[in-house]
C-alpha cells in the first residue's frame, strides 16, 4: 500500500506516520512543502515501512495524484478551518484521480459539509472520511457505547492535553483564528451560535482507581462533534466540547482575546498565533500526563442519570491518541476490511472495543462512572474501583453505619522540634513498638468522622468525597488543615496520594503540600495499613503501621 502524507513532517502527520512504522510492504510518501524537510525526517525515521519524501504544497496535489499513484492521501496539513474557498480541493482532486482519501479535519464546518461528495466518491468507488481522529471518533464510540443503557440528552466534553505533548504552528492558528468567532453547535434542541474560547467550565478526569488529572479549565472549541453527533441520537438537545490547555494562564489569555474579539467586533487575531506557539511551547510545566471525558446527562427506564467516561494518557504515549484513529482504519484495510465506498464524517469508522486494543499495550487507560447516591465516601470516589478492593478493605470501607475495628500497630515519631509542635497540635500519637489500636467510624454530614485511639490516645478526622477543584478526590481534615487525597488502586493496594490541601479553608501552595507514603492492602486476609505524614522543610512528623479486625459486637 501506498500512503501519500499531506503534512507528513508535521505533528499529526509525524506521529501517524511513527505508528505505521513496523508495517512492512507499506510506503509513506511524506509530503511538505519543504523538501528538505521531508528528506530529513525520513532520514531520521525507519523502520519495516518505507518513506519517500515528497516537496509537495496542497495545491498542486492533483498534477501529482497521477505521477505518485497512492493507493490513499492522507491530510494532516491544516488548519482546516482556514482552507478558504476551495476547501475541499484535496478531496475533489481525489475523487477525479479515484483516490482513496482520509483526513485529520477538526473544523466542523469542514467535516459536516464533506457529505455532499458521496454521490461522487461512491461513482468513483472510493471512501472520503473525514474528521478520523479523537473529534469526532472516539466521542462518537462513547456515545454509542452508553446509548446502550441510557437515553442521551445532554453531552459535555473535552481533551486536556499533556504540557509536554507539542502543539503544532497550524493547530494554534486554528484556535487562535476562531477564538471569538461564532461556532456552531446544538443547544436545547435547535442549531446555536456560541462564541469560540468565550465558554468555560471547569472539569476533573478521573479514570476510576487511577491518579487523576488535576482539576481543568476548560473552553469551548471548534470540533466537528458539534455538528456530526446530534444526528446520530435524536434525543440529544445540546452537546458542549473542550479543550483544556496548560498553563491556566495562557488559556484564560485567549479567553480573553475572545471576549474582546466578540464584543469589540475585532479582526481575527490570527497573525498572532506565532506568538501563543512559541510562548506554549515555551511554557512547559507539570505532569507529563493528558486525558479526556465525555459527561452525559440523559435517562434510563424513565428516570434521570448521569455517567461519564474518562480517559488518562501517560507520558509521551497520550500525544499520539488523535493519530491512532487513521492508524486503526489503514491497519484494518491492510488486514481486508476496507471501509464502505462513500464520503462522510469518520464517527461510525471505530468502536471503543477498538481503541481498547490499540491503548492495551501503552499507559493509556479509560473507564466509565455512574452518578449514583453513594452513602459511603470511599464507593463515590472510587467508583466502579471500589468493587476491585481486596476483600477486608472493602468491608473496612463499606459499612454505612458506626463500626469499630481493633488491632496492633508500631508508631513512629520524628524528635524535630517543628515535626514534634506539629504531632502534639494534631494529637498524633506517641512512638512505640506496639499499641493497641482501634478505629471508629461514624457516620457524618456528607460523610464519615473517623476516631482513632492508640493505647488510649485519640486523634480524630473527617472524611468526605470532594466537590468542585476537589472532585474525585477524598478530603480529609485534622482540625484546620484539609487534604484532598487521590485514591489510587495498584496492585492490590489502596494507595493515598495528596494532590491539594487549604488551612482554614485557604488554598495552600502546592510546594507546601503536606505528603507521605500511605496505603492500605490486605495481609493474610486481615486489613493492613501503612501511614506516613512528612511536610516539605519540616521531614517526617509521623507513621504507623499495623493490622485491623472487625470488632465483634454484642
Amino acid at each position: 500500500m501506498k500512503i501519500l502524507l499531506l503534512g507528513g513532517y508535521g505533528v499529526f502527520g509525524g506521529r501517524l506516520t511513527e505508528l505505521l512504522l513496523d508495517i512492512e510492504d507499506l510506503e509513506v510518501v511524506i509530503c511538505g512543502r519543504n523538501q528538505k524537510k521531508a528528506e530529513e525526517f525520513c532520514k531520521t525515521h525507519s523502520g519495516n515501512a518505507t518513506l519517500t519524501p515528497l516537496g509537495l504544497d496542497r495545491a498542486e496535489i492533483g498534477a501529482q495524484l497521477p505521477i505518485v499513484q497512492p493507493d490513499v492521501v492522507i491530510d494532516a496539513s491544516g488548519p482546516f478551518q482556514a482552507y478558504g474557498s476551495e476547501k475541499y480541493a484535496t478531496i475533489e482532486a481525489c475523487l477525479s484521480a479515484k483516490v482513496n482519501y482520509l483526513d485529520f479535519a477538526d473544523a466542523a464546518d469542514f467535516v459536516f459539509g464533506v457529505s455532499k461528495f458521496d454521490e461522487q466518491a461512491k461513482a468513483a468507488g472510493i471512501f472520503v472520511i473525514s474528521g478520523v481522529s479523537s473529534f469526532p471518533v472516539l466521542t462518537a464510540s462513547v456515545l454509542r457505547e452508553l446509548s446502550k443503557s441510557m437515553e442521551i440528552h445532554r453531552v459535555t466534553g473535552g481533551i486536556a492535553p499533556s504540557p509536554y505533548a507539542g502543539v503544532g504552528l497550524n493547530v494554534m492558528r486554528a484556535v487562535v483564528g476562531y477564538a471569538g468567532s461564532p461556532i456552531t453547535l446544538f443547544r436545547d434542541g435547535k442549531r446555536h451560535q456560541a462564541i469560540g474560547l468565550a465558554e468555560t467550565l471547569r472539569y476533573t478526569i478521573s479514570v476510576p482507581g487511577k491518579l487523576p488529572l488535576r482539576n481543568t479549565h476548560f473552553s469551548l472549541v471548534d470540533v466537528p462533534d458539534l455538528q456530526v453527533l446530534p444526528p446520530e441520537h435524536p434525543t440529544m438537545q445540546s452537546i458542549w466540547m473542550g479543550a483544556g490547555p496548560i498553563p491556566e494562564i495562557l488559556h484564560r489569555m485567549l479567553n480573553w482575546i475572545a471576549h474582546a474579539r466578540a464584543a469589540l467586533k475585532l479582526p481575527s487575531f490570527e497573525p498572532l498565533s506565532p506568538l501563543f506557539y512559541w510562548v506554549l511551547n515555551l511554557l512547559k510545566h507539570g505532569e507529563h500526563r493528558g486525558g479526556m471525558f465525555i459527561h452525559v446527562h440523559g435517562s434510563a427506564d424513565g428516570k434521570p442519570t448521569e455517567k461519564s467516561w474518562h480517559m488518562l494518557a501517560e507520558g509521551d504515549d497520550g500525544p499520539y491518541i488523535p493519530s491512532m484513529a487513521i492508524e486503526a482504519v489503514i491497519r484494518k484495510v491492510l488486514a481486508g476490511d476496507k471501509p464502505k465506498i462513500g464520503a462522510r464524517s469518520a464517527t461510525k469508522e471505530l468502536e471503543l472495543s477498538d481503541y481498547a486494543r490499540l491503548f492495551e499495550e501503552r499507559p493509556i487507560t479509560m473507564g466509565f462512572r455512574q452518578s449514583q447516591d453513594e452513602k459511603t465516601p470511599f464507593r463515590q470516589v472510587l467508583g466502579s474501583a471500589f468493587d476491585l478492593l481486596p476483600s477486608s478493605l472493602k468491608a473496612f470501607h463499606s459499612v454505612e453505619c458506626e463500626q469499630t475495628w481493633q488491632g496492633q500497630a508500631e508508631v513512629r515519631r520524628s524528635r524535630g522540634f517543628f515535626a514534634s509542635l506539629i504531632g502534639r497540635m494534631f494529637g498524633f500519637p506517641q512512638a512505640t513498638k506496639a499499641a493497641t489500636v482501634s478505629v471508629t467510624q461514624l457516620p457524618a454530614e456528607g460523610g464519615q468522622d473517623w476516631i482513632r485511639t492508640f493505647d488510649g490516645k485519640t486523634f480524630k478526622s473527617s472524611l468526605k468525597a470532594g466537590s468542585g477543584k476537589n472532585s474525585h478526590l477524598m478530603v480529609e481534615q485534622f482540625g484546620p488543615v484539609k487534604v484532598a487525597l487521590a485514591l489510587v488502586l495498584e496492585e492490590g493496594k489502596l494507595r493515598f496520594i495528596p494532590r491539594r490541601w487549604s488551612l482554614y479553608s485557604i488554598p495552600m501552595p502546592g510546594f507546601l503540600l503536606p505528603r507521605g507514603n500511605t496505603f492500605e492492602e490486605e495481609k493474610d486476609g486481615r486489613f493492613s495499613f501503612d501511614v506516613e505524614i512528612s511536610a516539605p522543610f519540616v521531614g517526617h512528623i509521623v507513621s504507623y503501621k499495623g493490622t485491623l479486625e472487625p470488632l465483634a459486637q454484642g
